[in-house]
């Protein structure tokens, strides 16, 4: 009995002994500081919000091997991702809930569609949102002062694809074709607009939706109308089939995608109707950028696969949040904010700063094509 008692009292010193260590007057408080990712982790786009999800955590691990202090107390950075499914729905109930989770900062989405409500979740409550990959204009035009973007916007990207298709390709009958997400059908319009701006004409505009896998009706429509080039607003995997079933039918228009379109996804379900097949992406090539070979390096050691499109945005955006909270030594949103409005953060992607509504100052484009298998890149342009 006597054992039993010492025992217990051993114990509870012990107890004492932690409380006072981790107790936040002490200088050996650690604050933890919550960094929010949603992204489709399943269904068809769950590798491309497995990749978001990899670049913040290599952003986070690398702030956490420096040791970083806000005031005297030391910083941990943790990573906390929700599966957004893809599905606005979804994505506004995991918005809510790591809004309830004490987030300080969100990094997402994939998914133009879910990120137009999301973001107004986040607004809300105060939590900045960095958009690493959802390029639909309307997000970043509703006066929503704490949502910041580092891709180049559809009105960018789309736009400088309708420029080429009229000016360089020298298309006269051009056809149009998208998946009526938010995402899709934006690329879509703003592709329209600049066509019609550079004094091209658009001889037939089709839709199907983001599930379907037959476009035999919308192509018979469009070889009907004698198209010499087809701009499709939607992600690689649709464009691959659409691609295939281009040729299997005979149509020899020319085939140009929006961003999301230039991976090899793409070129595995296309196969060899892949050849020549054309597509404007947001960014610079990564193997282009100065440190773009590293960051693909480490990217594969650690993960054991190459990098997609989108993870060393969501790396950048993920730093430029922490280098804000370095800036305002706070990791409260109303305190870091104007660091991010203000920011000039030189990132793998290129220089990151924000116009009024939180885009990108200088966004740029390349255009890739398929060759002998592979997408190469062409040449790049400014997208202002």
């Amino acid at each position: 009995m006597l054992k039993h008692r010492v025992r217990l009292a051993l114990v509870g010193i012990s107890m004492v002994g932690a409380s006072f260590v981790g107790s936040p007057a002490t200088a050996y408080a650690v604050q933890v500081v919550k960094i929010g990712v949603s992204g489709p982790l399943t269904g068809g786009s769950a590798a491309n919000g497995k990749d978001i999800e990899n670049g913040v955590r290599m952003a986070i691990n690398e702030a956490n091997a420096q040791h970083l202090m806000f005031g005297n107390e030391p910083v941990q950075f943790v990573i906390d991702s929700v599966d957004d499914q893809g599905d606005p729905r979804i994505g506004v109930q995991v918005a809510q809930k790591l809004v309830d989770d004490g987030v300080a900062v969100v990094i997402g989405h994939f998914n133009s569609g879910v990120c137009l409500p999301a973001s107004r979740v986040f607004a809300a409550a105060g939590i900045p949102l960095i958009d690493p990959a959802a390029t639909n204009p309307e997000i970043t035009l509703r006066g929503l002062k704490t949502v910041f973007r580092i891709i180049p916007t559809d009105a960018q990207n789309s736009g400088i694809a309708g420029k080429y298709a009229v000016a360089v390709t020298k298309a006269k009958r051009i056809a149009v074709m998208d998946d009526r997400t938010a995402f899709g059908q934006g690329e879509a319009e703003e592709f329209v607009k600049a066509v019609k701006a550079a004094g091209g004409k658009i001889v037939d505009n089709e839709y199907t939706n983001d599930k379907a896998v037959d476009f035999s009706a919308q192509l018979t429509n469009i070889k009907a109308s004698n198209a010499d080039l087809l701009f499709f607003g939607g992600l690689d995997d649709q464009a691959g089939l659409l691609e295939k079933r281009m040729k299997q039918l005979g149509l020899r228009a020319q085939f140009l995608g929006g961003g999301a379109v230039a991976d090899t996804v793409f070129t595995k379900i296309a196969g060899s109707s892949a050849e020549g097949a054309m597509a404007w992406e947001y960014g610079r090539p990564l193997s282009q950028l100065p440190r773009g070979a590293e960051f693909a390096d480490k990217y594969k050691k650690k993960f054991g696969i190459a990098n997609l499109t989108y993870s060393p945005f969501a790396y950048d955006a993920t730093w430029l949040a922490i280098d804000a909270m370095k800036k305002a030594a706070s990791a409260k949103p109303d305190a870091f904010v104007p660091a991010l409005q203000s920011a000039n953060h030189a990132g793998i992607t290129g220089d990151i700063s924000f116009d009024a509504h939180g885009d990108l100052k200088n966004p740029s484009s390349t255009l890739y094509q398929v060759r002998n298998g592979n997408w190469q890149p062409v040449t790049t342009t400014s997208a202002n």
